[in-house]
């Protein structure tokens, strides 16, 4: 995937950008002061964002973000069960994403999958296989683990309230978070999704907050993210 939320592929692909998919976090030191609802229990075993574009779309209105990813769904799943895991819910997305190359926004389709089954070593394996089939250089995954685990390094921030338009905006206006955070994804039904080290949770709620979500009505969840290629 090149993006979500947080930093995917275009994350790679152009120095100082981050999907993608979506990423965020605190540190165990003073972690109150910025946390925001009690953490989703549902949250899965794994997640994974991903896409089968290959472009770079400057243009918000270009009918490729109107992809359902339909087939990709289809294929995807099949993908992930054929390894050994079992998929669930999978989620439609619209990334916004900064181009540091091009000093503009970026923007993608995409999905994130929820993974049910699925250790570390599978997941790695997983999406670069997903990474390879779809010509992808990079595919973001995150796995919910306890906020005091050794491997938690990443925190993944869902809160309702947002327009994909509003984001791109925002991140155009905040060279902080256009550097540290890349970009995020909205759901269709306008759910901000951001994937982010652990050390930026205070900016990423500061950058949520500006979007005129209310973080009273945000979740967090803590894990592992890791880029695959």
């Amino acid at each position: 995937m090149k993006s979500v939320t947080h930093r995917t592929k275009r994350r790679l692909r152009i120095p100082a950008t981050g999907l993608a998919v979506l990423a965020l976090v605190l540190g165990i030191t003073g972690a109150e002061s910025t946390h925001a609802s009690p953490v989703d229990r549902s949250c899965p075993t794994a997640e994974i964002f991903a896409t089968d574009n290959t472009a770079i779309i400057t243009d918000p209105d270009d009918p490729r973000l109107r992809t359902r990813l339909t087939r990709f769904d289809h294929e995807v799943r099949a993908i992930i069960r054929a390894h050994g895991a079992r998929p669930a819910a999978s989620t439609l997305l619209d990334g916004v994403f900064w181009s540091e190359a091009g000093q503009q926004a970026t923007y993608e389709r995409s999905r994130e999958f929820d993974v049910n089954r699925v250790g570390r070593d599978g997941l790695h394996h997983i999406a670069g296989v997903i990474a390879k089939e779809y010509d992808q250089e990079a595919v973001l995954t995150f796995r919910c683990l306890p906020r005091t685990s050794p491997e938690t390094d990443a925190v993944e921030i869902e809160v309702p309230g947002v327009r994909a338009s509003r984001l791109s905006e925002a991140l155009v206006a905040d060279p902080e978070a256009r550097e540290k955070l890349g970009g995020g994804s909205v759901t269709l039904d306008g759910r901000l999704v951001l994937v982010a080290e652990i050390a930026d949770l205070p900016l990423a709620r500061q950058f949520t907050v500006s979007l005129g979500a209310d973080w009273n009505e945000a979740q967090v969840h803590y894990g592992d993210r890791e880029f695959v290629s």
